[in-house]
């Protein structure tokens, strides 16, 4: 039973490439411990997947320090040679390690290793081996005569380089100088602009001076006019109170007066009786005088307290007059507020009055419009239709005089408008594609043609504008349900092609007469020195009547133009985050005469080039990858714009107000480190995670501006520019080459110092097609489709990275613990997982069928050591991180990529391993019977396959931790600072 699953396993010969080298990558860690590469170089020498070149590197390079790096730089080599070189190394592997195959495929080995790959039949390996040392040396000398041709050619090259360097170098003194000029003109607008804000400002303030000063003004003059008046009023009191005061002295003087003088006289009288009378008489006579005296006295104090009465009322009555000046001064207040509230409110009424005259006047001039343009509309139909029974008339006025009018009418429907072919000598009249507003070109480029040529064209275009031009047939007046409707055409509209949708005689109109498309044909053809069409060129009839065409946002429309010098005709700015837009258009170029304008994003340009069809997808690229693409194009071209006027004004809004540099945004891990230079450069170390904000900053071509990433969140920190790809890619080649012929005593050296510092150059190669393995736009479309079928081509070549794209991942829960070496792995998972928030991952029992199933969908993480079908799975890891505690994984560095598939991203921790270290580890090591040499050993092979790991890891220093304890204590530290960092990924390079 257990045979029969395992020959269940999946059949190599219906696996493709990318499912080969992924078996194989799951198994990397197993293949570079377990194989020896000189046991299986024969094999694949004899298969001719490696060279000898190649054997000699893999046994015989320094850089090789022991078998585990060959044999993984032997994978590498053999990646290069796609499914051959896979198959190949299966194959070895069923022939000298039947064991390790089994594990890697799941398949028993069979007795004939090329029975499914057909690489080498043993019955002709001899007859095999001849013939291929024959070719072998054809192919040496024909390498050395191409060797020296090529020496030649490298000659003529070198001098051709010099040249261009020295015009580079007066190309960029230029640019310097145009940038600085440039800059100087920017800060001269911004100036006067400021100058321009402060003007506005000063007369804003001397408006509202002048209007303060004439309110105060009016003030002045209320007020001067009311102390006028109070004035008068005062001077009126004062009379009037002077004439009662004179009024009231003479009438108590002329009414107490003569009965003053009468009583006088009766007192005198009385004195003179007394005098005469006796002493009693006088007694009483003194006693009614003493009476008298006493009723005068009263009455003067009844005069004193009626003048004090007065006095009060006076006062009361100043006081009354001041409140009535006060209440007076309060009411012209109020008056002149009134006053000025009822200006106001007459101002708004006439400005509102004014507004409803505009918006009247407005909705009679759009309903005049609209009934206009359906009335021109509906007499475009009719002409229309009169222009189709017309033609009918002239093609059967035609049928007549020619007898094989019908069958040549039928052939010139098969020819193709845009065949370079066709022309006006040759008798077959050719038909024309259908017409796309945005395809659509000037008729200045038109050459000569006839009138019986005009005559077929209008026929052809008048039948597509039956079949396609359907709102100018269903034309009404406006109204909300007309306006309903045709905001539904427009959005249906946006689904299909805009040569399929549009009317096509809506941006052009007819020339008058046959006599002056004949002046026209023949001063265009005396212009322009050609006599047949041009292939992009309209139909000489039509007549572009509007230079641009209407266009609909999220609607791709598609441009043909000559495309020489296409930098030199527009600026284009933006990036992948934002999308490259048109900036500037210039005057009079071909780009400006077909209508490009600023503000529609590119969507991808196609050029051909060498015979071979390019296609440059800039959707998503950065502005360097937009600009380099752009500066390919040479001849013809089609660019695919989308109008995208609000993105682009908010783009120029965030470049003006320096929110941003450029529309470029992404994420890059650093492989190689670099010092801090002049001009800003920044300093970065590798394995850095840099944000690059502009690819192509002013004033220089091979920098980029990024920023510092903050570890556990995505804030820029310091920000400085950086070597761009291709510069950073010659640094470190040459890094490389200064680490590679060092000499043995000063590698020693180097090795003692490299143990106390970072780690300077991180290798990772690629083997994607391109420029620049970062960019992903260009594709060969005529070789597409072949490329996938032949498999004996070489697909991919090996190159340096310095940069690696990187993505952000947040898990949200917490992540899984490895421990590195795998020696020492072993003696430390059980201790941490004995920690709280811990786990130690626990081994599935599965059967052969269960495996085979499990390990066709890549969910056995490693066989487990204790065997008896025992597994590691990804369902054991994911039940632990489920309970919300970390799961100490006893696994080696196979897992991480079956992880990183399901999503998971452990923390990897790597204890770096010196003697010194060892021997603190030494009776832990012997209770797991290991030593200290295997300790060392498992180190020094698994450290280099660190750099192969698509993701960080976090090394401890052998010096760092004195014991166990301490060790164990550190790892916890840095297992909650490393939960709480983003996880940075690199996609597949392969």
């Amino acid at each position: 039973m257990a045979e029969e699953c395992v020959s269940e396993g999946p059949d190599l010969r219906e696996m493709g490439e990318e499912e080969l080298w992924e078996l194989i990558n799951d198994n990397r860690h197993r293949i570079s411990l377990g194989v020896r590469p000189c046991i299986l170089i024969p094999y694949l020498r004899q298969a001719r997947v490696l060279t000898e070149m190649d054997e000699d590197e893999i046994i015989s390079c320094h850089n090789l320090t022991n078998r585990s790096m060959r044999t993984s730089y032997m994978l590498d080599l053999l990646r290069t040679q796609g499914r051959n070189g896979a198959v190949a190394l299966l194959e070895s592997l069923m022939i000298h390690y039947p064991t390790m195959y089994t594990q890697i495929t799941g398949r028993k080995p069979s007795t004939e290793p090329s029975r499914f790959s057909g690489l080498i039949k043993y019955s002709e390996l001899t007859e095999y081996l001849v013939r291929a040392v024959t070719g072998m040396q054809k192919e040496l000398q024909e390498a050395r005569c191409e060797a020296g041709r090529m020496a030649a050619r490298c000659a003529s090259l070198e001098l051709e380089i010099g040249q261009i360097m020295e015009q580079e170098e007066k190309s960029r003194c230029l640019q310097s100088e145009n940038e600085r000029i440039r800059r100087h003109l920017c800060s001269l607008q911004h100036e006067v602009t400021k100058l321009k804000d402060e003007k506005c400002d000063l007369y804003m303030r001397y408006t509202a001076a002048i209007e303060e000063k004439s309110a105060v003004n009016i003030r002045l003059h209320d007020l001067n006019l009311q102390v006028y008046q109070l004035q008068i009023e005062l001077q009126k009191a004062q009379t009037e109170n002077e004439f009662q005061k004179q009024r009231s002295l003479r009438c108590a003087s002329s009414a107490e007066t003569p009965q003053l003088q009468e009583e006088v006289r009766s007192l005198r009288c009385q004195l003179v009786k007394a005098e005469k009378l006796d002493p009693a008489r006088q007694d009483i006579l003194a006693q009614d005088l003493a009476e008298a005296i006493n009723s005068q006295v009263e009455l003067a104090e009844q005069l004193r307290c009626y003048r004090e009465e007065n006095e009060e009322l006076l006062a009361e009555k100043q006081g009354l007059l001041d409140q009535k000046e006060c209440l007076s001064l309060r009411v012209q207040q109020l008056t002149l507020d009134c006053d000025m509230h009822q200006q106001k409110g007459t101002v708004i009424q006439n400005q509102m009055r004014e507004l409803q005259a505009e918006r009247d006047q407005a909705y009679l001039s759009r309903d005049e419009a609209q009934a206009m343009i359906a009335r021109i509309l509906a007499e475009k139909d009719t002409l229309r239709s009169q222009l189709v029974e017309l033609q009918e008339q002239v093609f059967s006025l035609q049928a007549k005089h020619s007898p094989r009018g019908r069958q040549q009418s039928c052939d010139e429907r098969e020819v193709d408008w845009e065949s370079p072919r066709s022309s006006y000598e040759e008798s077959s009249i050719p038909t024309r594609r259908r017409l796309c507003r945005m395809d659509a070109v000037n008729p200045m480029s038109l050459s000569s043609c006839n009138s019986e040529y005009l005559y077929l064209c209008v026929r052809v275009q008048t039948e597509y504008a039956a079949a396609c031009s359907v709102r100018s047939r269903t034309a009404e007046p406006p109204s909300p349900e007309s306006l309903r409707r045709r905001k539904e055409t427009l959005d249906a509209d946006t689904s299909l092609e805009t040569g399929e949708t549009d009317s096509l005689l809506d941006d052009f109109v007819f020339l008058p007469s046959v006599g002056s498309e004949d002046k026209l044909t023949t001063r265009l053809s005396s212009s322009n020195g050609t006599d047949g069409l041009s292939r992009t060129s309209a139909p000489p009839f039509l007549m572009r009547s509007r230079p641009k065409a209407i266009r609909v946002n999220g609607r791709v429309l598609s441009i043909s133009l000559q495309g020489e010098a296409l930098l030199s005709q527009l600026a284009v700015v933006g990036g992948n985050k934002t999308g490259v837009f048109v900036h500037q258009v210039t005057e009079g170029s071909t780009a400006h005469s077909v209508g490009i304008s600023p503000g529609a994003q590119i969507v991808e340009v196609k050029y051909e080039q060498n015979q071979k069809a390019l296609r440059m997808v800039l959707e998503d690229s950065t502005l360097e990858e937009a600009m380099w693409a752009l500066g390919q194009v040479t001849g013809l071209c089609h660019l695919s714009l989308r109008p995208r006027q609000d993105d682009y004004e908010a783009l120029l809004q965030q470049l003006q107000s320096s929110e941003t540099s450029s529309g470029d945004s992404f994420y890059v891990r650093v492989n190689m480190s670099l010092p801090a230079g002049p001009n800003g450069t920044l300093a970065v170390s590798c394995n850095d995670i840099l944000h690059v904000t502009n690819t192509r900053p002013a004033g220089t071509d091979d920098s980029w501006h990024a920023s510092q990433v903050h570890p556990c969140q995505l804030l820029d920190l310091q920000s400085g520019t950086l070597p761009n790809y291709y510069r950073a890619q010659r640094l470190l080649i040459r890094a490389i080459e200064d680490m590679s012929f060092q000499t043995k005593k000063s590698q020693k050296s180097w090795r003692v110092v490299a143990q106390n510092k970072d780690k300077a150059v991180r290798i990772v190669s690629t083997g994607r097609q391109g420029r620049n393995p970062l960019w992903v736009s260009v594709e060969d479309e005529k070789n597409k489709s072949t490329d996938s079928g032949d498999t004996s081509a070489p697909k991919s070549c090996v190159s340096l990275m310095p940069y690696t794209l990187v993505t952000p991942h947040y898990p949200p829960i917490c992540r899984p613990v490895l421990l590195l070496p795998t020696v020492l792995g072993r003696i430390l998972d059980k201790k941490l997982a004995g920690w709280q928030g811990f786990q130690l991952c626990e081994p599935e029992v599965l059967s052969s069928c269960e495996h085979a199933a499990r390990l066709q969908r890549s969910e056995i993480l490693e066989d487990c050591e204790q065997g008896g079908n025992c597994y590691y799975t990804l369902q054991s890891v994911e039940k632990v991180m489920k309970k919300g505690i970390h799961c100490v994984l006893p696994l080696g560095l196979d897992c991480v990529r079956r992880l990183h598939r399901a999503e998971i991203f452990p923390i990897i921790i790597f204890i770096s391993q010196s003697a010194r270290s060892a021997r603190k580890m030494r009776s832990k090591l012997q209770r797991h019977s290991r030593t200290e040499e295997q300790l060392l050993a498992c180190s020094r092979s698994e450290e280099p396959l660190l750099d192969k790991l698509p993701c960080l890891y976090h090394s401890v220093a052998p010096d760092s931790w004195c014991d166990q304890a301490s060790l164990l204590t550190s790892l916890r530290t840095i297992i909650w600072e490393e939960q709480k960092k983003i996880v940075w990924v690199e996609p597949d390079l392969w």
